[in-house]
């Protein structure tokens, strides 16, 4: 079974260049994880009539953020962002940008012997406004859910995390450090996804530099790979040993994120 985690930028303008339905074609995904979609269901014209759609739209702010699963297996349920009990727990009901929750930002898949959770985890910005409400609020609550799941069946977790955990995850992590995406706070965020026992599943396969994930549009960088691995996939303990591959797909454009992938043996 392949599993894709993609951050289109815009399900619509990936679409408009033609750029998706090829990308999936190559790919072959049995499930494709979206981020900031920047849609509704129906929006974009989707011909992909074998996969299931499940869309988590922003309400808070249209045409913004947004998740989607698209799978070849029905999952038995599909839950829509953070629940209740644990957004109201940590607060994530407002900072000044709003209630976080409504941003469409978590969609989870229930399938047979795992979860699957899609998250577009909220960007710290430039001046670095959203740290607290990610580092504080967010990042607590979603480990809390993802803790939650675990305790009824292993969890596959995947999306664009908004950080570069260590300094081989991007090119220049001196000139970087301690600005958004790589500040000492937003890394604690995944040291405590590690110290639950969650696994970084690429670095399993892969160590070192060189592999990114994202690339500014600025300055060529994706032509010189000047880039940031933010794009992840995390794993339960026990589905380590069905991971049979976890790569990254540079080659695969139409955003300025490339899409990631795990083949798990079921």
């Amino acid at each position: 079974m392949r599993l894709v985690s993609w951050n289109v930028n815009g399900i619509r303008a990936v679409v408009r260049k033609d750029m998706f339905i090829p990308a999936v074609k190559a790919l072959k995904p049995d499930i494709i994880c979206l981020q900031e979609t920047k849609a509704e269901k129906g929006q974009a014209e989707i011909d992909l009539p074998e996969y299931e759609e499940y869309w988590n739209s922003s309400t808070r702010k249209k045409g913004y953020s947004g998740t989607a699963i698209f799978s070849k297996i029905k999952p038995e349920s599909v839950i829509l962002g953070i629940p209740h009990d644990l957004a109201k727990k940590y607060k994530l009901e407002g900072d000044s940008y709003g209630d976080v929750n409504a941003e469409g930002r978590v969609i989870t898949a229930e399938f047979k012997d795992f979860f699957v959770v899609n998250s577009y985890t909220p960007n710290a910005k430039p001046d670095l406004s959203r740290l607290g409400l990610r580092h504080k609020q967010w990042d607590p609550a979603f480990l809390a859910f993802m803790k939650r799941l675990e305790k009824t069946k292993p969890v596959i977790f995947c999306g664009d995390l908004n950080v570069a955990h260590t300094p081989d995850d991007l090119t220049n992590p001196k000139a970087n450090e301690g600005g958004h995406g790589y500040t000492k706070e937003e890394r604690e965020g995944i040291d405590q996804i590690i110290d639950a026992g969650f696994v970084d599943i690429f670095r399993k396969f892969t160590k070192g530099k060189g592999f990114y994930t994202w690339w500014s549009v600025f300055g060529n960088a994706r032509a010189r790979n000047v880039g940031w691995r933010i794009d992840y996939y995390f794993v339960s303990k026990s589905l380590v040993p069905k991971i049979t591959a976890a790569k990254i797909h540079p080659d695969i454009f139409g955003s300025d994120h490339c899409p990631v992938s795990i083949e798990l043996k079921v």
